[in-house]
């Protein structure tokens, strides 16, 4: 068998070339194979396949379809768990057991690692035939067929591998005297990346090496006019340095006039950043203050503790320091140092004055003075600036340089915000680092082949370290110094919370983890490190002002500038839509805090006062979404929490699409502690959310706790409402058994405690049990009792769904005119009540029902009243059933287009949640109008 994924995904056995089916099936075997032998969970499928986008609840199940029809393909006649089969399921994921060779990735690599043995014996020509070798084994992009895998980080990698590879062998036929041979294989690469500075620099070299220095010169001008013309900035140091080598050897030497100067010109920029990869953006950002006009007088970088803000600035300013003949200056302000001393603006301007050569009997003793000297001194000069971690502006403007020719770097970890406001300084905020760029970082310190070998291990390492890449380094220099630990063994330590700063502990104040947080903690005010130690309570991800304020048991008002003077000092970020979030480090480094700091009793009841804060504004929601949902009785909220309330049906869809994440954390928190009436309360109030948003899988998780707390307070009534809820789930993830079994529950409980409302509810929840069976028979007699139920209790909503339903089931039996009157009865009752969803409900069933009776004008209209009323309340499922009938109508009448469309916008809501449903869909839209 021979797998490629150097271009299209192919598998061939013998001359055999397989069909591997649609490009997702394509994806994870690409995928697997990537995993050279590694299983791979269902999880890391998944987010492989969806990369780009949200996965379908339903997406275990279609991972698990594509492997059993790629076992199909590869080899159908073995059982998928035989130890010798091609895809193995291992645990809870998959397998590819092969040749390792048989994937042409590794066969690649494996002629990478032989070219840089033969290099390092001194054999060129047998590490050129080796390179060329490897780049032969290229047919196009890496998985070019698989769309969705484009920007994926290890086909990203793979990319970023062919053009290392590409440089190195002409370096290699450049230096084995070869290079008039390279020359087509560095125009081509040059060509293709026309502002890549490294491969236009090779091509330089090249040309030079082969004697035709006259090409070389004309690349690097229409390089530079490039680079100028579309990027704004000059050529980086890789370029320079090939051009003057191309000069060098016409003029033999540089103008001794330059280096003289340059020897006289103070340097005093900290060693560059060894393994510094990415920030690609904020260079070009930083790049372009150079060519503004006029340019740029002060850059200023902010960024939490650990996102890198020093290494940035180092990096950039040796990368643009030739711009400034005059030489660099840099000094550590210690704003946020582990000594927690800070630098006074008058020392650093003394030995930035003696720098400069500016004798010591002219130097002043006041700050000011001193400070007026030194402006004086650059005035003339065209020198850059770097002052790293300064903890305020005031620590700052002493040491503004004022020359026009100058340009001063600020880092910090809080937002100068005067200094950009007065003094006109360029901000960037520095995020962490992405995942295909913190790979990279790792593979930069420990080798490639390492991260290869346990690639879902450095995913999990990437995740739980935040993308910072302070502690990227730190667990890259363990793996270093333990070369014999596997990955996976760090990644499961950083897995739990408890265990996660201790492992990025150093024992060294400047690079251990915890120490470089706790000096921006100490600068918070009292009120505001209170905050940021109670969120680390926080279920998480995210939160917004009024939970903040719940949580600390403020108002709104009072917490607001708490959470401004946290963002201020880059220990949570306020994102567009008002809320505010903080990465898992700092969350554990908040936790950590918490748990020292503040005695039991009173996280309790902060983490019980934010728990009430979500509970009772999802409770104000709820009813805003479903008039007809049975009320909870929640007790009131503890002293100190200022609930949400929507006002309208479109603000309380909004409220919980915004905090969907966050409560089903808050419920899960409440399991954790065993809070039993959270649990079932949060449960029952997120009920029909979740229901009418097709998120089945989330609704019986937490429906199968609620059934347990309410088991445990002893709540008949919060048990049943729990298996009716959980029945609701399963029936709608087809699990019909199971729906049954709690339904039968919830109706016997509901009878011990005498609620017929309850009943009443749960006959119709039988009844649609029933439908979906395809037993309309017996849904009917369900109806029917539940009709009967809801008039002995006197509920007059209850009674109007349960007519629609009863005339629902009287047309699935074709029984149409019975129908009509039951529907139509609903309908106007449903119309006094103003029951949004119940009429959505019934005007589907009249359409269907006068669909049947050939009153095709009035069923269309029907349906489309039901569509725009199932739009607004937001229950995308049923909206599709409805446009599913509307199809049907417009098929009847003779509308293909319009039937075409009304199918292919259900099919785009069900596709990846019913699956059923999306195949009759798929059955039905016209191959013609695709």
């Amino acid at each position: 068998m021979r797998i490629q994924l150097l271009g299209p995904v192919r598998v061939w056995r013998d001359d055999q070339l397989f069909d591997l089916g649609s490009g997702a099936q394509r994806a994870v075997l690409g995928l697997l194979a990537l995993a050279v032998g590694q299983p791979l969970s269902r999880a890391e499928l998944i987010d492989g396949v969806w990369y780009d986008r949200p996965p379908p609840p339903s997406a275990a199940n279609v991972i698990q379809t594509y492997v059993k029809h790629l076992r199909k393909v590869l080899e159908p006649d073995r059982a998928p768990r035989a130890r010798s089969a091609v895809l193995r399921q291992v645990g809870d994921g998959y397998a590819l057991n092969v040749p390792p060779d048989t994937v042409d990735v590794v066969r690649f690599r494996q002629r990478l690692d032989a070219a840089t043995a033969a290099q390092r014996e001194g054999r060129l020509d047998r590490a050129a035939e080796l390179l060329a070798e490897a780049l032969g084994l290229w047919q196009g992009h890496p998985m070019a067929d698989v769309g969705t895998l484009v920007a994926h980080p290890k086909v990203v990698s793979l990319a970023g591998e062919r053009h290392a590879a590409l440089g190195r062998y002409g370096e290699v036929m450049v230096a084995a005297g070869r290079a008039a041979e390279v020359l087509p294989a560095l125009e081509e690469a040059a060509a293709t990346q026309p502002l890549d500075e490294a491969a236009q620099a090779r091509l330089i070299r090249a040309y030079q090496a082969a004697g035709r220095r006259w090409q070389a010169f004309e690349v690097f001008h229409q390089v530079r006019h490039r680079l100028i013309e579309e990027l704004g900035v000059e050529p980086g140091p890789e370029l320079s340095s090939a051009h003057i080598t191309v000069l060098q050897a016409e003029s033999r030497g540089p103008r001794p006039g330059l280096a003289a100067r340059a020897a006289a010109a103070p340097a005093q920029l900290p060693v560059d950043v060894p393994g510094f990869v990415a920030r690609t953006t904020e260079l070009a950002r930083l790049d372009a203050l150079l060519d503004d006009s006029p340019p740029a007088a002060i850059a200023m970088l902010s960024g939490t503790a650990g996102v890198g803000k020093t290494a940035l600035a180092v990096r950039w300013a040796h990368r643009v320091a030739d711009r400034f003949p005059d030489g660099q200056l840099y000094a550590n302000l210690r704003g946020f140092d582990a000594t927690g001393t800070l630098a006074r603006p008058a020392e650093v301007v003394r030995t930035f004055l003696d720098a400069l050569g500016v004798p010591a009997s002219r130097i002043p003793v006041e700050l000011e003075a001193r400070t007026a000297l030194y402006r004086s001194e650059m005035f003339r000069r065209r020198m850059l600036v770097v002052l790293d971690n300064a903890r305020d502006s005031a620590q700052v403007r002493p040491l503004l340089p004022a020359g026009p020719g100058c340009l001063l770097v600020v880092t910090s970890r809080v937002q100068l915000a005067d200094l950009v406001a007065i003094e006109g300084a360029r901000p960037l905020a520095l995020e962490p680092l992405t995942p295909a760029d913190a790979r990279q970082l790792i593979v930069r310190r420990i080798g490639a082949s390492r991260v290869d070998q346990e690639s879902h291990a450095v995913a999990e390492i990437i995740e739980r370290c935040a993308g910072l890449p302070l502690a990227l380094a730190i667990l890259a220099a363990r793996a270093s110094t333990n070369p014999m630990m596997p990955l996976s063994t760090l990644a499961s330590r950083l897995r739990r919370v408890d265990d996660r700063l201790d492992t990025l502990t150093t024992g060294d104040p400047d690079s251990d983890l915890r120490a470089v947080f706790s000096w921006s903690y100490r600068s918070l005010s009292s009120s505001a490190a209170r905050l940021f130690r109670l969120l680390g309570l926080h279920p998480g991800p995210d939160i917004g002002t009024a939970a903040a304020a719940s949580l600390a048991a403020r108002s709104p008002a009072q917490v607001r500038p708490l959470l401004a003077e946290l963002c201020r000092a880059n220990l949570v970020i306020e994102r567009g839509d008002g809320r505010y979030s903080l990465h898992d480090l700092l969350r554990a480094y908040a936790s950590d805090l918490v748990e020292r700091l503040d005695p039991r009793p009173r996280r309790e009841a902060a983490a019980l006062r934010v728990l009430d804060h979500y509970l009772h504004s999802a409770h104000a929601a709820n009813g805003m979404l479903d008039q007809d949902a049975a009320s909870v009785a929640v007790a009131r909220p503890r002293p100190g929490v200022a609930p949400e309330r929507p006002l309208d049906r479109r603000e309380a869809r909004a409220w919980f699409t915004a905090h969907h994440t966050v409560l089903l954390a808050a419920a899960e928190q409440a399991v954790v502690a065993q809070w039993d009436v959270h649990t079932w309360q949060l449960a029952a109030v997120l009920g029909t959310y979740l229901d009418r948003g097709g998120h089945w899988y989330e609704l019986a998780e937490i429906q199968r706790a609620a059934v347990a707390a309410a088991a445990r307070v002893a709540d008949p009534s919060a048990q049943a409402g729990a298996h009716r809820f959980l029945a609701r789930a399963y029936t709608r993830l087809r699990r019909f058994d199971d729906a049954e079994v709690h339904l039968r529950h919830a109706h016997e409980l509901y009878g011990r405690s005498g609620d017929r409302r309850g009943r009443g509810d749960t006959h119709l929840n039988l009844a649609l049990l029933l439908e979906r069976r395809d037993r309309p028979g017996e849904a009917l007699g369900h109806a029917r009792e539940a009709l009967a139920a809801f008039e002995d209790d006197g509920h007059r909503h209850g009674q109007a769904r349960a007519l629609n339903s009863i005339g629902w089931y009287h047309t699935l039996r074709g029984e149409y005119l019975q129908a009509l009157s039951h529907c139509e009865r609903a309908l106007a009752a449903l119309q006094e009540i103003g029951d949004r969803n119940g009429l959505a409900n019934t005007w589907d069933s009249l359409g269907y029902t006068h669909h049947h009776l050939g009153n095709q004008a009035y069923a269309g209209e029907c349906y489309r009243r039901a569509i725009d009323l199932y739009r607004e309340v937001g229950d995308r499922h049923l909206e599709a059933i409805a446009l599913s009938h509307l199809g049907d109508h417009c098929d009847a009448i003779g509308d293909v287009r319009g039937a075409h469309e009304a199918w292919q916008k259900a099919l785009s809501i069900v596709d990846g949640v019913d699956q059923p449903e999306a195949e009759a869909l798929r059955a039905k839209v016209s191959p013609a109008l695709v």
